[in-house]
């Protein structure tokens, strides 16, 4: 897509520090990590979010993501890994990508990057819970 940075990324336009170019996707360094050694991996289509994402290309693009899980682990000696997408709200770059970011005790990362809430009771969760499930059939 014209003026994607990410599409820039893939097809070799855009400068980055690449760690895979692979058929099912592309991964390199963020350019502002939240720790050094986190990762976007992007498929090789355009596509803006992971709901657009075509069927077909769901295993081997998130076969690609589980490889760089490993690679960031044993590669850079970290402890874990915080896998994330973000899906239009805070997605700076409207391409799908995934968040592969190093993780180590003591790291300071705690939880989400959000603050957390609470259901005002079970009544308030089965409602929140059958309105998902209703919109999913």
């Amino acid at each position: 897509m014209s003026g994607c940075v990410f599409c820039g990324i893939v097809a070799g336009k855009v400068p980055a520090f690449v760690v895979a170019d692979e058929p099912d996707g592309v991964a390199f360094l963020d350019t502002r990590p939240v720790f050094k050694g986190h990762v976007l991996v992007v498929p090789r289509t355009h596509v803006d979010t992971l709901d657009t994402l075509p069927a077909e290309l769901l295993p081997g693009y998130f076969r690609l993501v589980q490889r760089l899980i490993v690679a960031v682990e044993s590669g850079l000696g970290a402890g874990g890994t915080f896998v994330a997408v973000n899906n239009k709200v805070s997605q700076s770059v409207p391409h799908l990508h995934t968040h592969v970011v190093p993780r180590t005790k003591g790291d300071g990362l705690r939880g989400f990057f959000w603050p957390r809430t609470r259901y005002a009771d079970d009544a308030e969760a089965e409602d929140v819970a059958r309105r998902i499930a209703a919109a999913l059939a």
